[in-house]
């Protein structure tokens, strides 16, 4: 396998880097904890580490070092596509180094070798009820794959900690080839006819995507392998990275880590916002029988913050500036939809709605998020909402995947963070100002 071999040459130094830092450097201080942190979610505290990628809060995230634009352009592509292969941004993801076309199709084969579905994950999903969430059938199905998984075995037999990251890729190669055609199916389960479309060996990772979801589309090929290379990754802090990190600490494989990962991407204030961000879009575009104009969008967002809402799609944790993964995105529906009413609601909301949340003045980030368009792609080509975060999910498979594999190679610990009772942070306040 080109990439295990390329990382058992890279994993040594790595594995040497990270016990300088625990052992020789250990007791330097590098930030100081302030009790709004604690009772606030852990907000803004350096506590975890990866080389993998870094949301800087203006330039949004870099990938390995490189910013969206850099890898859209950098990555090998296919003839018949304007956007990369998704295998060459794993391979960056997972090597730290910008793949050859050679490189990038390694991956691409290791993920055709392992992308079809086995028939007892497909009887899974059909044996639960047709509405079932979405959601709900992946995190099932990601843990219906955990039989043919690797690393649990190899553990049992015995093996050194730093060599659990070798089983650790196999089985994230197996997860991520074989999701595509997972979330292709819950959807034509719900959705659809019911039946499963066998992958096709002569297409990539994210055209295969399209071919299994029943839309064979060239655009949307395209869409799809820009919308999993945006989805990928996002720092190992956000609430389904951090839960698959937490979960795999445990040694538990990475089919437990990444379904409970999913668990977490499905709640609103996390994945889920994609789908919700849509409907506001089409609320707007409802209640005005069309494209709003900027007075009825202006109009449209003050009733939803008067009404103690929060207008889903602007705003971010981090970020302080528009998200590239925004942009990108709004840059291919101006090249292929640019006719599309729901992308010119769209279009009305970025020109309003930042200088609505700046009047409000609650806002500390009132630009677009990445959520802001992604379902106005996905609606163009007629998927549900419901299903959004499942696409969701599958692109931030690549970086859960990557972060999992880094982690059992430089021997993360189990994590074990220190509570508090909230006598003692009064007790801290009061000692902490004499």
């Amino acid at each position: 396998m080109l990439l295990k071999d390329f990382l058992a040459q890279r994993v040594p130094e790595w594995q040497a880097r990270v016990r300088k830092l625990a052992k020789e450097l250990g007791e330097i201080p590098i930030d100081t904890v302030h009790i709004r942190q604690v009772v606030g979610g852990m907000r803004g505290l350096k506590v975890l580490v990866t080389d993998i990628s870094y949301v800087d809060p203006y330039k949004g995230i870099h990938f390995r070092g490189y910013t969206i634009p850099e890898v859209l352009e950098a990555l090998p592509k296919p003839h018949e596509g304007a956007m990369p292969y998704v295998g060459g941004l794993y391979w960056l993801l997972m090597t730290g180094e910008l793949p050859t076309a050679e490189q990038a199709l390694s991956v691409e084969d290791e993920w055709k070798a392992r992308m079809s579905l086995p028939e007892a994950v497909v009887a899974a999903i059909r044996s639960m009820p047709k509405e079932t969430h979405p959601m709900t059938l992946f995190s099932m199905g990601i843990l219906a794959m955990r039989n043919d998984g690797v690393f649990a075995p190899k553990y049992a037999a015995g093996l050194k900690k730093t060599e659990l990251w070798g089983p650790t890729l196999e089985d994230a190669l197996l997860l991520t080839g074989r999701l595509p055609a997972l979330a292709a199916f819950i959807y034509r389960y719900k959705y659809g006819d019911g039946t499963l479309i066998e992958p096709n060996p002569d297409l990539d990772w994210g055209a295969n995507f399209a071919h299994m979801m029943g839309i064979d589309d060239e655009i949307y090929r395209d869409l799809s392998r820009l919308y999993f290379i945006l989805h990928s990754d996002h720092e190992v802090g956000n609430a389904s990275a951090h839960t698959a990190h937490l979960v795999n600490s445990t040694l538990a494989d990475v089919f437990y880590a990444f379904s409970a990962g999913m668990n977490a991407l499905a709640g609103p204030l996390h994945g889920l916002a994609n789908q919700n961000a849509l409907r506001w879009l089409m609320g707007a575009y409802d209640k005005y029988g069309g494209v709003p104009t900027k007075e009825q969008m202006e109009a449209y967002s003050w009733d939803t913050l008067n009404a103690g809402r929060v207008i889903p799609g602007f705003g971010h944790a981090v970020l302080r500036a528009t998200d590239p993964r925004y942009t990108a995105f709004y840059q291919f529906a101006e090249q292929h939809l640019p006719e599309s009413e729901l992308f010119r609601t769209a279009q009305v909301a970025y020109e309003v709605v930042p200088k609505v949340l700046q009047e409000q003045g609650k806002a500390k980030n009132p630009w677009p998020n990445v959520d802001a368009m992604s379902g106005v792609l996905q609606k163009h080509f007629g998927v549900e909402p419901e299903f959004y975060t499942v696409l969701f999910g599958l692109g931030r498979s690549l970086g859960i995947t990557s972060h999992l594999t880094w982690a059992r190679a430089v021997g993360l610990p189990i994590e074990r963070p220190k509570s508090v009772t909230t006598d003692m942070l009064f007790e801290m306040a009061e000692a902490a100002s004499k």
